[in-house]
């Protein structure tokens, strides 16, 4: 490599780490926090965050952040720390890594802007009763520790990638289906896997073991924009032991015409990712 080149090939990726740099560091806060609580807006979300700041060389922490919803409040997270990496933008490439806590739980991982776009995430130790998702949207009890590992790239014939995630010792109370009450339930374990791919997301495995009770969760959804827009194409398979089926007869009696043999039923899952009806 001639010196030019060698000149052309440090000088632009610090050009731009010194503006994006001088960008953070002279933009005051609450001009930040406006762009982010727009950028929410136009994804139809609210965004609260109290303890915005900066951080060197590039990066972001807040002590609280509430993303809503028309509904209520569905996330809630704290000691939120997002940064730009440096060895990836001195090679061209744009990755924001972030950290946060829910609840008990943490949160990581990291974002691949521009011609790469992708994304991954871990959760470990979050308790589902931290997550405000459950009572202000689907208006259900549920109880339990969440695990999850996901990664997404993006592709030319769209975002390839999966999501796995399992939970111990759950508990499920109050879930519907459009008006349809399911029911309420514990479960020693709940794993599933989401497969992304072209525009669909497919449950390639989806199960719940529950005390009395096995179901297993199949089926698709093409992804729309907004993803709530999602249409669902879905069938829960529940296998009640005869003594679960007593406590709730009640539930399953509703169910009845979804029953396809002794013992099990069959319900379908249609409309959308925010609006599910049977």
């Amino acid at each position: 490599m001639n010196r030019r080149a060698l000149y052309l090939a440090l000088g632009i990726p610090s050009a731009l780490l010194l503006f994006l740099l001088l960008t953070l560091l002279f933009t005051p806060n609450y001009a930040i926090k406006g762009v982010l609580v727009r950028a929410a807006e136009n994804a139809g979300y609210t965004l609260e965050c109290a303890g915005l700041g900066k951080g060197f060389p590039l990066a972001l922490h807040a002590d609280k952040v509430e993303l809503g919803t028309a509904k209520g409040t569905v996330l809630k997270l704290s000691d939120v720390k997002v940064r730009l990496e440096m060895l990836p933008l001195l090679t061209g490439k744009a990755r924001i890594a972030y950290r946060c806590a829910i609840g008990t739980g943490e949160a990581n991982g990291d974002l691949e802007l521009g011609k790469g776009k992708g994304w991954s995430l871990q959760c470990r130790g979050v308790r589902l009763e931290d997550i405000p998702f459950f009572s202000t949207v689907a208006e259900a009890k549920v109880r339990g520790e969440l695990r999850v590992n996901g990664k997404m790239e993006g592709g030319k014939g769209g975002d390839v990638g999966d999501l796995q995630l399992e939970v111990r010792s759950a508990e499920v109370a109050g879930v519907k289906i459009g008006a349809m009450p399911l029911p309420d339930a514990a479960y020693r374990e709940i794993r599933g896997v989401l497969k992304v791919e072209k525009g669909r997301a497919v449950l390639k495995s989806f199960t719940l073991n529950g005390d009395g009770i096995y179901v297993r969760l199949s089926g698709d959804t093409v992804l729309g924009t907004p993803l709530g827009a999602s249409p669902l194409n879905l069938t829960m398979e529940m296998m009640p032991k005869p003594s679960f089926l007593e406590r709730q007869k009640f539930v399953f009696l509703l169910l009845t015409k979804y029953q396809s043999s002794p013992g099990a039923f069959s319900v379908p899952i249609r409309g959308t990712l925010a609006h599910p009806s049977m």
